[in-house]
Order: structure tokens, then C-alpha cells, then sequence
């Protein structure tokens, strides 16, 4: 019996005796009251300490006096497993796992082989890995670190049943050159995309011009409309280099009804809207040194029959010979040809001469548009 019961025990009847007296003096005992009720009152404290003597103690009375036993140390099972490559969803791309590997072994009956625990807990948790890791891309790595962590955070049992085995502080990595690979081939993929997007909108703005806009110079008209709505005037100044661009983007000539509104387009070269058709870019290109020279005369106001005009050319054709001008030879042969078709025009007559008074205009003391100034050399 503790101390602890029998302070309870005295604390009880203690109580009791007082409830006892307090009642005797209220109720009036007589006198042989008294000593009844206290007898009964011992009985009853006497009874209670003899009950809990005899009740069996919590702690078994053959242990009661040995000495603490000092508690065995747990028994840890795990293994560090470092850079294990498993594969990934792209081929000669792997994972390196690093992880810490915990088991526990199950209780197998009586004659059972033994086994390596920690080899089928290391093979337990990898294979469980590489379930995980097989369908991933390496790009996502860190990803797949968290997967892993969540997926092997279960003792499970092995295969063979003779192990529960986990893993913890896992890793997921790849090689240097494995990662430098990547990087560069995401590079080149984004590249692509962002080329092939270029690509496609180029060619849907191609055949939006080719195939729409200027498939007549109508369309071209009303598409320049729909884009400078307020400049209708504009539009009509614009319509003979639209025509002409309809015309280049088909490759056909202008049609002959919207002729008239070519006088106004561009012709200076260098100009960005200098686009000219086809049929007059191929006569400007044949253009001989007769023909320009024909157009200075006509715009000086002379025509071929005038006898002005060869005196004038064979003046430059002698000048030019004299002074050694490059194209000289090709100006001496202009003169020759303007020669005799003068006098195929005019036959029997000889061509004028410098100083020929019935040639007005043509001497020294001419006063017409070649007057010499006065020179004796026949020079002007």
C-alpha cells in the first residue's frame, strides 16, 4: 500500500468523524451513541485500508525491485546510392538519381535463405524510379525530382516480399554535356518555330496580294480605298500605277482602256513607284544614239527635211573628231547616214555647205539660231 492511499484513507475518516459529531450534537445522542458511531467509523477505515492491501499492485512485486533496463539502440537499414542513371523519354538522355535508401526486413518463417536486404531495397526503390522517370522528358528534370520524391515516400515491399523499403533526400540531375545539348536544341527548335511562323505569314501575305489585291486593277483600286477611305482622289491619281502594278504581278501588259491614265505615272528611274510596262521598257531599251539625237533636234524645233539639221550634226561630228570625244566615229557615221538621206530626199541637190548664202542662217554673218559668232574657221 502507497502513502498516497493512506493519506486518503486517514483524510476520510477524518471527514467522517466530524460529520459524525457535527450530527450527534444536532440530533442529541444519547450518551452510548457516541462511542457506536465511532466504532463504526474505524471499522469501515479499517475495512478500505485491509481492501487496498490486498488489491494486486500495478507493477508486478518481482520487478518492483530491479533496476532500469537501459533501452536496445533502433536498428537502422539504409543505404546512400549516388548518380544512378535511369533512363528517360528521350534515348541516350538520362536521369542521375541520388537518393537515400530505407527498409525494413519481414519476418519469413523458420529455414528461409538468406538475402541482402539492402540489394533488394536498392532494387525495389530503383525499378519504382524507373516507372516514373521512363516517361518524362530530360528537359524537366527537377520535375521529375519532385515525382520521385513523392513516389517513393511509401514503404513498399519488394518483389520477393523479404523487404519494405523507401527512399528520402533524392536528387534528379543530368550530365553537363547531356544539359548543353538540350539548351542548344531548345534554341534551335524556338528558332524554327519563330522562322516557319515568319515563313507562313509571308506566303498568306503573298497570295493575299497575288491572289486577291491584284488579281485586276479593279480589286487594286478598291483595296487602296479600303486603306486611305478618305482619299478618293488620290485613288483616281493612282489608278495608272495600279494598273501598272496589276499588270507586273501577272505578268501581262496593261490593257489598252486604261492607257490614258498611264501619262501621269512615274517614269524617273530610281523612283519606288516607277513601274513601267513591259512592251515600253522593251523600246526604251533599244533606244539608239540616232533616235536621241533625232528628239534633241525635233525639240529644238527643227524637222529632217530642214537642211539645219545635217549641218548641225556634221559640226558635231567634226568637233568631236577633232577634240578626240569618245563615240566620235559613232557621230561622224550619224552624219553620214543624215547625209545621204538628206540627199535621198532631195535628189540633185548637194548638201549645204558652211558659208552657202542661199542656206540662210548658215554662214559667218548668219543671223539664225547656229550663227557662228563671227569665226573665219568655219567653226561655231
Amino acid at each position: 500500500m502507497s502513502s498516497g492511499h493512506k493519506t486518503m484513507t486517514a483524510f476520510l475518516t477524518l471527514i467522517g468523524a466530524l460529520v459524525i459529531v457535527i450530527t450527534g450534537l444536532c440530533v442529541r445522542w444519547p450518551w452510548w451513541a457516541w462511542p457506536a458511531a465511532l466504532g463504526a467509523l474505524l471499522a469501515v477505515a479499517g475495512a478500505a485500508l485491509v481492501g487496498v492491501r490486498r488489491r494486486r499492485p500495478l507493477i508486478p512485486r518481482e520487478f518492483a525491485l530491479e533496476p532500469d533496463l537501459p533501452i536496445p539502440p533502433v536498428e537502422r537499414w539504409e543505404k546512400v546510392v549516388r548518380n544512378v542513371a535511369l533512363p528517360s523519354l528521350s534515348p541516350n538522355y538520362d536521369f542521375l538519381v541520388t537518393a537515400l535508401v530505407r527498409w525494413v526486413p519481414v519476418d519469413v518463417p523458420h529455414g528461409a535463405p538468406e538475402v541482402s536486404s539492402a540489394g533488394l531495397a536498392v532494387d525495389a526503390v530503383l525499378s519504382r524510379a524507373r516507372a516514373v522517370t521512363a516517361g518524362q522528358p530530360p528537359e524537366r528534370s527537377s520535375l521529375v525530382q519532385h515525382q520521385l520524391s513523392g513516389e517513393l515516400a511509401t514503404m513498399l515491399p519488394d518483389p520477393s516480399g523479404r523487404v519494405l523499403a523507401m527512399a528520402e533526400n533524392l536528387v534528379v540531375t543530368l550530365s553537363d554535356a547531356d544539359r548543353e545539348r538540350l539548351e542548344k536544341l531548345a534554341t534551335v527548335r524556338k528558332d524554327e518555330a519563330v522562322w516557319e511562323h515568319e515563313r507562313k505569314w509571308e506566303q498568306s501575305k503573298r497570295a493575299y496580294l497575288g491572289e486577291d489585291v491584284l488579281t485586276s486593277t479593279g480589286s487594286a483600286v478598291v483595296w487602296w480605298l479600303a486603306k486611305n477611305d478618305d482619299k478618293v482622289d488620290k485613288a483616281v491619281a493612282d489608278i495608272g500605277l495600279l494598273a501598272q502594278l496589276t499588270a507586273v504581278a501577272n505578268d501581262e501588259p496593261v490593257p489598252e482602256r486604261l492607257h490614258g491614265f498611264l501619262a501621269d505615272a512615274p517614269k524617273k528611274e530610281g523612283d519606288a513607284g516607277a513601274f513601267v510596262d513591259a512592251g515600253a521598257a522593251g523600246e526604251d531599251a533599244e533606244e539608239t544614239f540616232a533616235d536621241r539625237f533625232t528628239r534633241l533636234m525635233q525639240d529644238a524645233g527643227l524637222d529632217e527635211d530642214d537642211p539645219r539639221w545635217l549641218l548641225f550634226a556634221r559640226r558635231v561630228a567634226d568637233d568631236a573628231m577633232a577634240t578626240g570625244v569618245p563615240g566620235a566615229q559613232t557621230l561622224a557615221d550619224l552624219a553620214d547616214d543624215l547625209e545621204r538621206g538628206f540627199q535621198e530626199r532631195t535628189p540633185g541637190e548637194d548638201p549645204p555647205k558652211e558659208g552657202d548664202d542661199g542656206n540662210p542662217g548658215t554662214g559667218p554673218s548668219s543671223d539664225g539660231p547656229f550663227d557662228d559668232g563671227g569665226y573665219d574657221d568655219g567653226r561655231w
